[in-house]
């Protein structure tokens, strides 16, 4: 995973656009497709549909869920004829450091101190294989402790890690099936040769290894290295379909040595968009991904988005689950596009080339069989008119009742049992409608899962957390480490069990790095304090954290506040934004903590001011008001073995944001909320109503947001869903102008009209009364 837009927003335009000019054709229905499907014609052989729990984070709140719900959504993920139906889990390799979502704990933070419980992929394996014993494992790394190798990955080190981890596995009483390297960072012809032979020396030599969860040119020099290709089991590829990481997937593509190597080529790494939105993409990468590159693996990034909703990626993966608390989740048409292929297929059926490609009008379709069932996954997701499609059955496969299940890509149903077809001679045909996904097969047991989600609600305050409750090794509830690694371990200097930093110096990273922190909590904070007893191992910083929003990528670009103390007594009150900006707000001297002594710190923030406290004295106060709302959090400035107990959070008195009217300069009128955001008489209604939170303008819970993330002078401004991009936020310049942050352009009433329905734009800014506005 590598991307750093927000998908919610880039998924719909970049999509519309790009497969807009893949729908030329035909508006009318056209002569039908035949297939024949004939079950002595061969193909490669199907190795499933899977997901990826890691990269990074992503899985974190689910453990979280209380039960039902946490039970009900593992059933839509992995139970057999209920939901998604996976068919591979792949599983983060913790290392200690973010990877795109979130930091996931290490077995082996330190050299020789193993803790095979620690993190939650175990326990989520051991879900996925309770609920479906054939689902196959598959784990990579995308960070790793540093003291692996003295900071280098492709090490011997590493290679034992890899081992202790298999181990882990098996304690556990899981079988792993597949292996991988460092994920997107390339490969060592050395290091993999290693891997390969240590894994049958070790007793591991049913693990398959996949290289190298990059690109295709590893098996440039597969093709050259006999020995070297020996040691990869599977070519594995990231993104191989048009437009990569979050593209249209019109077409996907591979390379001749990739396929002359004769390895199962796999695309190890795919999708990276909204869970509604992608969708399109996600079957287009299935069905043309074997069509067009003979890819017989498909795993989405990411499993499910159990994060909170200001991390990057919040509404990706097959299902989305950010209110623990509230046990609130919910699927999308991606998790039913998934179930169209998994509910009817199952590994080591095989693909008939015969019965595999595209439609006369447009769309693609592949077959798969085990020699007597048949199904055939259909899209026409770039078709524009209904089409019909005629088929043959013959060379030995059922010609009983094919089934047919559809999934509308509109505003249709879901995974549908919409008719049965009855062979006639052997034959039968269909009408296919555009943008809608078809399995036809003569399988059954196929079903959808009747659980529904309870409403969402917010976390209430006051919420406090002694950590007596955890066993060590494990990390506390609703805290999401962000870097480093925070575990439940015994308080040093002071009975009972306390929070512990446990990386004591930096990992080998897959993103950039920054302090090593935490968060948890809700985005609707407002007022409130946090306060935290401390210890510290050694000489250095910790920080609270609070009004913690939105996050962009790498996860240093925070906004949020922060109060900063010593040992020496330094203290510091800090702003953060998303493009890694570190403003000092106020700073000084207190008490110092020293080391290997606990102390209370605490920061309270109630409107713009902001005061931090030392053992119940004020260090100091700062007065700010960019960011009114968010998480609280717990971090290290760097990495230590320090420790933080009786976390709390109290909430104080008020709201902390301001609604009202957005008014012009220049007329007086009102911005409007609607499709577009345009000039109105002002008259109170919701439409006129913004609230200011955190840099964004938001109205009926969407935000003012320059369509498209353009920066060309004239682009307009509409709403939309909220996702914590530059193109939501705003700043107010002494002069009134409100100020993109994206481009640094204005809010701007075009040729200062005071027109009604003058549709808002922004222009560079040039101090004009028709760019000067006054906010609540």
């Amino acid at each position: 995973m590598a991307k750093s837009w927000p998908l919610t927003r880039i998924g719909a335009v970049v999509l519309a656009a790009l497969t807009a000019v893949a729908l030329a054709g035909p508006t009318t229905a056209s002569a039908a497709t035949t297939i024949t499907i004939d079950g002595t014609h061969g193909g490669r052989t199907y190795d499933g549909v899977g997901a990826i729990s890691g990269g990074g984070g992503n899985s974190r709140l689910l453990t979280d869920y209380p039960e039902p719900q946490r039970g009900q959504l593992l059933d839509y993920l992995f139970k057999p004829g209920y939901g998604a139906d996976l068919q591979v889990l792949k599983l983060e390799i913790g290392g200690d450091a973010n990877s795109t979502d979130g930091s996931e704990p290490s077995i082996e933070h330190t050299k020789g101190a193993v803790n095979c419980n620690g993190g939650y992929e175990w326990w989520l394996a051991e879900q996925a294989k309770a609920r479906n014993p054939n689902i196959e494992l598959y784990g990579l790394a995308w960070a790793a402790p540093g003291w692996i190798g003295g900071g280098n990955f492709w090490s011997q080190d590493m290679v034992d890690y890899l081992m202790t981890w298999l181990g882990c596995a098996k304690q556990h009483g899981l079988t792993i099936n597949f292996l991988g390297g460092w994920n997107e960072r390339g490969y060592d012809k050395a290091w993999y040769e290693n891997l390969h032979s240590t894994l049958a020396a070790k007793g591991f030599g049913t693990v398959k290894v996949v290289g190298a969860d990059s690109g295709w040119e590893i098996a440039d020099d597969m093709k050259t290295d006999a020995t070297f290709a020996k040691s990869v089991d599977i070519v594995g590829a990231h993104y191989p379909c048009r437009g990569g990481d979050g593209g249209d997937a019109i077409s996907c593509s591979t390379t001749a040595n990739a396929l002359a190597t004769g390895k199962q080529l796999w695309a190890s790494e795919n999708g990276s968009q909204d869970i509604n939105t992608g969708t399109a993409a996600l079957i287009r990468s299935i069905t043309r991904g074997y069509i067009d590159a003979k890819m017989t693996a498909y795993l989405n990034w990411p499993l499910i988005a159990a994060i909170y909703p200001n991390l990057p990626y919040s509404t990706v993966g097959l299902a989305v689950a950010p209110s623990p608390w509230s046990g609130a989740y919910s699927l999308g048409k991606s998790t039913w596009a998934t179930a169209q292929v998994t509910q009817f297929t199952q590994p080591g059926w095989h693909f008939i080339d015969t019965a595999s490609g595209y439609l006369g009008t447009s769309g693609s379709y592949v077959t798969l069989t085990d020699g007597h069932d048949y199904s055939t996954v259909i899209e026409t997701t770039t078709a524009t008119a209904a089409q019909p499609v005629s088929f043959t059955i013959t060379g030995g496969l059922k010609t009983s009742t094919a089934h047919v299940w559809t999934t509308d890509l509109g505003s249709g149903a879901d995974f549908q049992h919409s008719a049965d077809l009855t062979p006639s001679g052997g034959s039968y045909s269909l009408t296919l409608q555009p943008n809608t996904i078809y399995t036809i097969s003569t399988t059954t047991g196929q079903g959808k899962g009747t659980a529904v989600s309870p409403a969402q609600h917010g976390l209430s305050l006051p919420y406090n957390d002694s950590f007596e409750s955890y066993a060590a090794g494990t990390e506390a509830k609703y805290l999401s480490d962000m870097q480093g690694s925070y575990e439940v371990q015994s308080c040093v200097g002071r009975g009972g069990k306390c929070l512990t930093q446990m990386a004591p110096i930096r990992p080998i990273e897959w993103q950039d790095d920054s302090d090593a922190f935490s968060l948890i909590g809700d985005q609707d904070w407002g007022n409130y304090t946090v306060s935290a007893d401390v210890r510290l191992a050694s000489a250095g910083t910790v920080e609270l954290m609070g009004r913690a929003n939105a996050q962009s990528r790498p996860q240093s670009h925070q906004d949020a506040y922060y109060f900063r103390v010593s040992n020496t007594g330094a203290w510091s009150i800090v702003s953060g934004d998303t493009t890694g900006t570190l403003t000092t707000l106020a700073s000084g001297t207190t008490t110092a903590l020293g080391t290997g002594a606990w102390h209370t710190l605490s920061v309270t923030f109630q409107g713009t001011t902001i005061t931090g406290s030392v053992d119940g004295h004020t260090a100091g106060t700062a007065t700010d008001g960019r960011w009114t709302n968010g998480q609280a959090g717990i971090g290290i400035v760097g990495y230590a073995t320090d420790q933080f107990d009786n976390l709390a959070i109290t909430p104080g008195t008020g709201s902390s944001t301001r609604s009202g009217p957005i008014t012009s300069g220049i007329s007086g009128k009102c911005a409007q909320a609607g499709a577009k955001v345009v000039l109105s008489d002002c008259d109170g209604s919701a439409a006129q109503t913004w609230t200011v939170r955190n840099g964004t303008l938001v109205n009926a819970g969407q935000c003012m947001d320059v369509t498209g993330q353009a920066t060309a002078n004239g682009t307009l401004v509409e709403l939309w869903d909220c996702n914590g991009g530059a193109n939501q936020q705003w700043s107010q310049a002494a002069d009134g102008s409100l100020h993109s942050q994206q481009s640094d352009k204005c809010l701007d009433d075009p040729a200062f009209s005071t027109t009604n329905g003058t549709q808002l734009e922004i222009w560079d800014c040039n101090s004009g009364a028709n760019q000067q506005w006054h906010l609540p």
